[in-house]
């Protein structure tokens, strides 16, 4: 009889993009085809993006990219201002970096589980991957202790973020050296999460505002819609990076035509780069390619490139290659979430 100790031994380890220079491989692509060839395109968009100095990059992030190995990747991207916004799911920031910054891990696993044995064990499976139920219950709980520490009202999520980033300053700091939220937090890189209950955070907001049932925390996405639509007319020039699809996706293009409804003439997004495995051909939103969304007045299609991998693969070397090339070295933070301090 298996027991937890079995399975939670072996660690996933986050890629590291500074340790291997993808430069020669990438450009090697060029000269192939497919998507080798759309990926090579991508990164020098990105380099492109990166060395315009005037554009401000949005980062969207969809699926289980963090509990794979991808959280040092963004980590980095905000360390070397290769980002100045990120817009994710619940899942990635809370769930699995948060997660990861009380102390917890993510660990290899199988497809092939006994996924009943698992449940018995309070063992979590995220394909291959295995997550200790038990020290997710732990970080549910601790998004609520920083709700109650807070005045109750409705905040954007990029505010709660920010609450999640000083608990860990408050706290000894993060038990991690790659903390995207923590990282987020020192450099001044707004993160939004437009589902912000869907996901660790909403078990922490049913338990608050259960026991509070007259006075408690509320997250407001409307709000998180204008706080990104100001990050957008502030800047004028965007370029998006967008790792998967769903509502990061769409939350992210659309603010696009919000600043366009308030009469701010901000132009589309002049750059526009997506990674995914979704299809076109059903009508929805994460497979629809950027060439749609021009039609929608979001992307431009001067440069606009969809690569068709899985994000474990490509992510790391299209951000490698601008790493690499050195892109970001002239690049200035912009540090938005000043714009927001600023306002109070």
């Amino acid at each position: 009889m298996l027991e937890k100790k079995d399975l939670l031994k072996d660690v996933i380890e986050h890629i590291d993009i500074k340790k291997y220079d993808v430069v020669p491989i990438v450009d090697a692509m060029e000269k192939m085809a497919f998507q080798a060839r759309n990926l090579n395109r991508a990164a020098r968009i990105y380099e492109k993006m990166l060395r315009d100095k005037d554009c401000a990059v949005i980062l969207t992030l969809a699926g289980s990219l963090f509990s794979a190995g991808l959280k040092k990747v963004v980590h980095d991207m905000i360390m070397n201002n290769m980002v100045d916004a990120i817009v994710s799911t619940g899942a990635i920031m809370v769930d699995q970096d948060f997660f990861e910054a009380l102390g917890f891990k993510h660990y290899l696993g199988t497809p092939f589980s006994d996924d009943n044995e698992l449940r018995d064990l309070m063992i979590d499976r995220i394909y291959d991957t295995y997550i200790d139920e038990e020290e997710l219950r732990i970080c549910d709980d601790t998004t609520a202790k920083i709700f109650d520490t807070l005045e109750p009202r409705p905040y954007s999520s990029r505010e709660l973020l920010w609450e999640f980033g000083k608990y860990l300053e408050m706290n000894g700091g993060p038990k991690v050296d790659d903390s995207v939220i923590y990282a987020a937090y020192k450099k001044n890189v707004p993160i939004f999460v437009p589902a912000f209950s869907d996901c660790s955070a909403g078990f922490g907001f049913v338990v608050h505002q259960t026991q509070n049932p007259d006075k408690h925390v509320s997250c407001d996405s409307a709000k998180d819609f204008v706080e990104l639509t100001k990050i957008k007319i502030a800047t004028k020039e965007s370029g998006i990076l967008m790792i998967g699809g769903g509502v990061p996706k769409n939350f992210t293009q659309d603010i696009v035509v919000a600043a366009d409804i308030l009469q701010e003439n901000s132009p589309m997004h002049k750059y526009a780069i997506q990674i995914t495995v979704a299809d076109e051909r059903d009508g929805a939103l994460s497979g629809s390619t950027l060439k749609e969304a021009s039609s929608w007045g979001k992307v431009e299609t001067t440069f606009e490139q969809m690569v068709y991998s899985e994000a474990t693969i490509a992510m790391p070397l299209i951000i490698g290659y601008a790493y690499h090339k050195g892109a970001y070295k002239e690049r200035n933070a912009k540090e938005f979430t000043k714009l927001f301090t600023a306002e109070k």
